[in-house]
């Protein structure tokens, strides 16, 4: 049989089509069935370095932004779209695309796939990317992933309370009104400054639950508590350099969205295939 080129929207519509026998299995799996000990390392510096420059090569053999494109971009298409239709909307904008580090961790499963595939000498493709889909990854994955979603729901929900305390609740009637207000009155001060603390505290806590715990349930079989636990376990022990790596994620996020989120396409990428070694720096493998 003659085999035809697909493209990334066929291969998701394949993975998906292939999950619907695993799920089953995958609710017993959320628990896990690996029970070896998880060693921890320490990590520096210099291993954040090392982890960013190994997930640029692997964005470089897998020109992973065409893959991000084609995931990325229709949902935040949309979405600017709904956004244009109002200025009522306009105070949404910020916070819709500085929760995006709340949820970057399951948008970025599909590159820690490759790059673990990659590292093993698999078979590699962007069809790899969705491997996870049908394997007992998927349960765990889905259920902490949800989790995610529901920090970024609550996020927004807040932030449109931080701004209806502050300028609202009367909307903008221009995007430089709005914009003068924020920047030039005491209110857009404490709308900026409350909205920026609860920010950080949310992207902190996500930080610390999954540095190391999509790529560990991507890699081993271990459950959600474990995985959870040896992500904030990574982050106690080593506070200074995983605050360093949140800066860094958080400062390429920015860059990214500059202009009209276009930079996403490399930033989300390249985070998501250092993540994976950064992950495998801190986290000994099993035997190892």
């Amino acid at each position: 049989m003659a085999k035809t080129i697909g493209n990334p929207a066929s291969w998701v519509a394949q993975a998906f089509a292939g999950t619907g026998r695993h799920l089953s299995e995958n609710a017993a799996a959320l628990g896990g069935t690996d029970t070896g000990a998880v060693e921890l390392r320490e990590i520096t510096l210099g291993d954040l370095r090392e982890a960013l420059r190994r997930g640029a090569e692997d964005f470089a053999a897998f020109r992973t932004d065409v893959l991000a494109i084609c995931l990325i971009y229709p949902f935040v298409g949309l979405a600017l779209v709904w956004l244009s239709f109002s200025t009522k909307q306009l105070p949404l904008i910020f916070p819709l695309v500085a929760g995006f580090a709340l949820i970057g961790p399951l948008a970025a499963v599909g590159f820690y796939e490759l790059s673990r595939r990659r590292e093993k000498g698999l078979p590699a493709g962007w069809g790899d990317a969705f491997r996870f889909l049908s394997g007992p990854a998927l349960g765990p994955v889905l259920v902490l992933g949800g989790y995610l979603l529901s920090l970024f729901v609550a996020w927004l929900v807040i932030a449109h309370w931080i701004w209806r305390l502050t300028l609202g609740p009367e909307p903008a009637v221009s995007v430089a009104a709005f914009l003068g207000d924020v920047f030039f009155t005491p209110a857009g001060w404490a709308m900026i400054v409350i909205g920026c603390g609860v920010g950080f505290v949310l992207a902190a806590a996500v930080l610390a639950m999954s540095l190391v715990s999509f790529p560990m349930l991507i890699d081993r079989n271990v459950g959600i508590p474990v995985a959870v636990a040896t992500s904030l376990a990574v982050a106690r022990k080593n506070p200074r350099t995983v605050a360093a790596w949140g800066l860094i994620v958080a400062a390429a996020l920015v860059a990214g969205s500059i202009p009209a989120l276009l930079g996403l396409a490399i930033v989300l990428p390249l985070l998501g295939h250092a993540t994976w070694h950064l992950y495998r720096r801190a986290v000994s493998p099993p035997g190892g």
